[in-house]
């Protein structure tokens, strides 16, 4: 806490210095030094603004003398201002040094704690990790557990369910086993009394055979005495016939024979009639012998079902016995098993209670830790929020200082790999994270070697394109107010150039930084209409293709294709300066513009007419420098002040090497061409750097063309563009040393153009 009350104090003392310069304590170092140093004067905002906008004034335009003094007292009063604002950098400085020290004991306390807090925060996701496994096995366990408790209370239950229908099958089949040894009982006693009527039956059939066997024999008794009797009876008629002469004494004899035989006659039909019922009866007799024969069959079969079921009974009432002493020894088997899972249950949970008891204790310490780490985030948060403002005091005093220096300002832009790009090998772009280099440095390694780079904005692969808008945004606004600007794209082949300064048509979140600009002017426009202000503007647009200038807002299409002729009758165009450092080229048309869709149009109708050439290195490949310019003319009704402006945007085509692009015909003179005037480039480059009398501005119409740009009054920014594909390591060092000499020139305080004269037909460039 310390150390946050002691940053806050000084920031709130660095920006103090910038406000007024009079918020300082006595005791405040840099503060006195300044003073001590400029004779005992500060400035303050209002004093550096009123000195920037004052203008010499004299009695007599004529009195040169007079004009010369105040000259030499403004620059005197200029350079103390300068002399200022360098001791109050220094002393911001030095400020920045103790913020950054402070900020620096603060992030390393707040890194030993979030690495205590991490450790243990890893230490109670581990015991809490652990826990959770181990609760979760319980709870499979317990689940299989109860799972299994739950399948043997169902097979216990089938099983008894079994038990019980065995049980009621045996009674059943018991039942069935006494009726049947009844009914085979009450048959054998059915089957003794028929055999015991049987052998009377045959005993009776005996006797009767011997009573019929008797009657035989009286009846062949009787049948002999019959014959008998007719012989006596044929021997008494011979006799008869004989003895007619005893007929009176025989008369009575023969009644008496005739009476013995009608005995005998009756004798025989009675004998006769006891032999047909004797016959009857036997009959009768064979007959119910038969019947009891098959009763007896019929008895004897079903005592052999009888046997044969109740064998099959006995076997299965054997085999549901052995089932039901099985199913027993199941039941107390998990009877066991179910007593083992109750206690291995209780031990679970015991062991949940213990883990719940120590997940709650861990929850405590790390809401404990998490509040802690709120704390910390808070800290942190404060410093980042300082050390935000801090950066955006620097970028502003920054910027001061840039502009009084004249210095160009550099951006640079790595693209993301492409998908056909190896991606598997060592990364040759890195960025440094120290505090003096974040976001502003650069490191490129070729050969083993590392190059370390420092720019005004370093810009990563996944900056999107609002972000580098964003950071450009103000020197737009510059050139409403009333300055000269420039922005170009400078890198190699295939680098994003194109891509920056223009973006992908059809896709509205990829917007190249021309588009994003005028949308930025029409709608600063249309606000500042509420103030009295009104604007005028006007665009042009060209390219210099193998060192010509071609006009890519033709009237109509033949012309176009008359300005690509390089050897017909084609239109020349010709650069002019004047003694204003305007920049007109003849015959160029200009287009008067009053909204962003009339300039969208127009950037489509360039963007088909501009140079797009296909080689080995990039498949749409900008063969041309295009060159986008828009004036500004404003009038406050108010005021009656006038301001004109200039916004150069400019797409330059890439350098290459023949060895890598493969350039063969056309493709060779234009990558000749290019690499010329890229080179002249860099020849301007080196003479402003040295300071040198002579600046080749005219070795080639893209320098001739950007020479109000490189060395006049004008607000310049150049973005170099590097593609990060290792084969490419050696053209993106070149372009980051040719940016780090462009970044070193001084090219002169940027001046406000404030004019009453009537707008030229022609375009200027600044």
């Amino acid at each position: 806490m310390v150390g946050t009350t002691t940053a806050r104090a000084r920031s709130r003392e660095a920006f103090s210095v910038v406000n007024s310069g009079q918020d300082l304590c006595p005791s405040s170092a840099p503060a006195s030094n300044a003073g001590s140093e400029c004779g005992g004067m500060e400035f303050s905002r209002e004093d550096v603004d009123a000195l920037l906008s004052e203008r010499p004034k004299s009695k007599n335009k004529f009195n040169y003398k007079e004009r010369c003094e105040n000259m030499q007292e403004y620059i005197k009063r200029l350079r103390l201002c300068i002399k200022w604002f360098q001791e109050l950098e220094d002393s911001f400085l030095q400020e920045q040094e103790r913020l950054r020290n402070a900020l620096n004991y603060v992030q390393q306390r707040l890194d030993e704690l979030e690495v205590s807090s991490q450790n243990k925060e890893e230490e109670l996701s581990s015991i809490i990790v652990e826990l959770r496994k181990n609760l979760a096995s319980a709870q499979e366990k317990l689940t299989k557990e109860q799972a299994d408790k739950l399948a043997a209370v169902d097979s216990l239950a089938k099983e008894s369910e079994g038990r019980l229908n065995s049980e009621r099958l045996q009674a059943s089949l018991s039942e069935d086993l006494a009726k049947a040894q009844q009914e085979l009982s009450s048959a054998n006693q059915r089957i003794s009394s028929i055999n015991d009527m049987y052998k009377r039956l045959q005993e009776y059939n005996t006797s009767l055979q011997q009573y019929n066997c008797k009657l035989q024999s009286d009846l062949s008794t009787a049948s002999e005495s019959l014959k008998k009797s007719e012989k006596d009876k044929a021997t008494f008629l011979e006799e008869l016939s004989a003895l007619r002469g005893h007929h009176n004494s025989l008369k009575e004899q023969f009644a008496s024979v005739k009476a013995s035989q009608d005995e005998a006659m009756k004798q025989k039909e009675v004998l006769s009639n006891e032999v047909v019922c004797l016959r009857g009866d036997l009959q009768q007799v064979r007959d119910e012998r038969d019947r009891h024969r098959g009763q007896v069959e019929d008895l004897s079969a079903e005592v052999v079902k009888y046997k044969e079921f109740t064998g099959k009974s006995c076997s299965e009432l054997d085999n549901l016995t052995l089932k039901s002493n099985e199913l027993e020894t199941k039941c107390l088997c998990q009877s066991e098993q179910i007593k083992i899972l109750q206690d291995r249950l209780m031990v679970a949970e015991t062991r949940l209670e213990a883990s719940d008891l120590s997940a709650l204790e861990t929850r405590a310490e790390s809401e404990e830790r998490k509040k802690l780490l709120s704390e910390l985030q808070i800290r942190l948060a404060d410093a980042e929020f300082k050390l935000i403002e801090g950066e955006k005091l620097r970028k502003k005093l920054h910027n001061t200082i840039l502009e009084l220096k004249g210095n160009i300002r550099v951006f640079c832009r790595v693209r993301p790999l492409l998908p056909d790009e190896s991606s598997s090998e060592a990364k040759v772009i890195s960025y440094p994270t120290s505090m003096e280099a974040l976001g502003r440095g650069i490191d490129l390694v070729q050969n083993g070697q590392k190059y370390s780079f420092t720019f005004d904005k370093v810009f990563m692969p996944d900056s999107l394109q609002e972000d580098v808008f964003v950071e450009i945004s103000q020197l737009v606004q510059s050139a409403l107010d009333g300055y000269k600007v420039c922005i170009f794209a400078y890198g190699q082949t295939g680098s994003g150039k194109t891509y920056t300064m223009m973006g992908r048509p059809g896709h509205v979140d990829e917007k190249g930084l021309i588009p994003r600009c005028l949308e930025q002017i029409f709608q600063t426009k249309q606000s500042l209409q509420s103030q009295g202000w009104k604007y005028e503007l006007q665009v042009s647009m060209l390219e210099i293709y193998n060192e010509s200038i071609r006009d890519l807002l033709p009237s109509n299409r033949s012309s176009t294709d008359s300005t690509r002729t390089e050897n017909g009758n084609a239109k020349q165009y010709a650069i002019k300066h004047d003694a204003s450092g305007n920049t007109h080229v003849s015959d160029l048309t200009v287009v008067d513009v009053r909204s962003t869709r009339e300039v969208s149009y127009l950037l489509n109708h360039a963007a088909h007419s501009r140079s797009v050439g296909k080689t080995q290195m990039n498949e749409h490949s900008s063969r041309s420098h295009f060159v986008f310019t828009l004036r500004i003319s404003g009038v406050n009704e108010s005021t009656e002040q006038q301001v004109q402006g200039i916004l150069n945007l400019i797409d330059l085509a890439g350098s290459e090497r023949l060895s890598k692009s493969g350039s063969t015909g056309d493709r060779l003179k234009e990558t000749q061409a290019i690499n010329k005037s890229l080179s002249s480039l860099s020849d301007v480059i080196f003479a402003l750097a040295k300071k040198e009398e002579h600046v080749p501005f005219r070795n080639s119409k893209l320098t001739y063309l950007l020479q109000p740009c490189l060395g006049g009054d004008s607000k310049t920014l150049m973005f170099v563009n590097l593609s990060p594909d290792p084969s490419s390591a050696g053209e993106s060092l070149c372009s980051l040393r040719f940016a780090a000499r462009v970044n070193a020139c001084e090219i002169g305080v940027p001046r406000r153009q404030i004019s009453t004269r009537s707008f030229d037909s022609r375009l200027s460039y600044g």
